[in-house]
């Protein structure tokens, strides 16, 4: 745990209760999308708690009709239609579960080094967690792991018992390992040969992170399922499963359920999130600034990098924990990865050049 204890936040910086500031370029594991305290988000979340903070959809709400069209317009064409949740997590759950359901088939197929989550079915795709820390007695339906950017073994994983692929564009964890566009229309293509779903994990690269709204217009693939969460709302607990209508209308009464997702906090909150990205350029600011990290931070410890917008990965020889806890020393907070080498930055969307310089400066301090 970080010697690193945030009482407040405002922009992009964090303070503690000694007045300690810290500049951010974590976000809580990319969930603080427009950083602390902007105002857009607050009065949006004060103002619906005056009026009703909770109902389930047992009951027809508007703002939760709201979120959604403002979620389906976010959205890549042709997933227009939407099922809120608490969490990634939840949102992969039932991405895989409809993937699995609607085809009658048993396989997913997954990539190396994956996260998608520490619940049932989604650690079940998740590398590695059925040799560390997976916990169930056995797992809800048969895996198959494909190593990345390895189209040859990807279409031999792909076959008639498979019913969905499950990638993220990005891996956050793994420290921002971008795919190749090739591999992501493989992807695609292939997927529809066998009659299988692509679901696109968007928990962490969605809502603006990659400098378009998900990874999906970056790479312009189309999914069948596409999940997001994390930044959806901001800070306040959202996720979502976004589908196409050929989807949602095989769907019954029933088949998908929730009790907090789209309850009217996190609809507000997710309807704010989505104006203040189109309204302040947040996607043009994430393409620009994330150039500018890439020019500028080669330097001290740092060799290279990977990744896409605000989704980076740094390179470099010494242990990415050694690097990470130089730079909170010169109060700048960043992440690690799984990647013993490799330090993350998921930085709030409404980051500057400025705070670009800071952290160039400070890596070449610690070189």
């Amino acid at each position: 745990m970080l010697a690193f204890e945030p009482t407040h936040g405002h922009g992009v910086y964090l303070q503690d209760a000694n007045g300690r500031e810290v500049l951010d370029f974590y976000g809580g594991h990319a969930v603080a999308a427009l950083g602390y305290g902007h105002p857009k988000l607050t009065e949006a979340l004060v103002s619906q708690a005056r009026s009703l903070q909770f109902q389930s959809n047992i009951v027809p709400m508007k703002i939760r009709d709201q979120a959604a069209d403002a979620l389906a317009k976010f959205a890549p064409d042709g997933l227009d239609r939407v099922f809120f949740v608490n969490s990634g997590a939840e949102a992969n759950e039932n991405a895989l579960k409809l993937a699995l359901k609607l085809t009658g088939r048993n396989k997913i197929v997954a990539m190396e080094h994956a996260f998608h989550g520490r619940t049932a079915a989604a650690a079940a795709v998740t590398w590695g967690a059925a040799n560390s820390w997976y916990g169930f007695p056995r797992m809800p339906m048969d895996v198959e792991f494909v190593p990345r950017d390895d189209i040859d073994a990807l279409e031999a994983a792909l076959d008639a018992d498979t019913a969905g692929l499950i990638i993220e564009p990005v891996q956050g964890l793994a420290g921002g390992y971008d795919f190749s566009k090739e591999f992501m229309h493989a992807a695609r293509s292939l997927t529809q040969r066998v009659g299988a779903m692509l679901i696109l994990d968007e928990v962490q690269t969605g809502m603006g992170r990659l400098g378009q709204p998900f990874g999906a217009q970056l790479y312009e693939v189309q999914p069948d399922l596409l999940t997001t969460a994390k930044g959806l709302a901001g800070g306040f607990p959202a996720g979502a499963v976004i589908m196409s209508n050929d989807i949602a209308k095989q769907l019954g009464a029933g088949e998908l359920g929730t009790t907090f997702g789209g309850a009217p906090m996190a609809c507000a909150a997710i309807i704010a999130v989505i104006n203040v990205i189109r309204e302040e350029n947040l996607l043009e600011r994430v393409r620009t600034t994330s150039n500018e990290i890439m020019q500028k931070c080669i330097t001290g410890p740092i060799t290279g990098l990977q990744g896409h917008g605000y989704l980076l990965g740094l390179v470099g020889e010494r242990k990415a924990a050694a690097v990470r806890n130089a730079l909170l020393e010169k109060n700048i907070l960043t992440g690690t990865s799984s990647a013993p080498n490799v330090l993350r930055l998921l930085p709030p969307l409404i980051l500057e050049s400025d705070h670009v310089d800071q952290l160039a400066a400070a890596l070449k301090e610690i070189a």
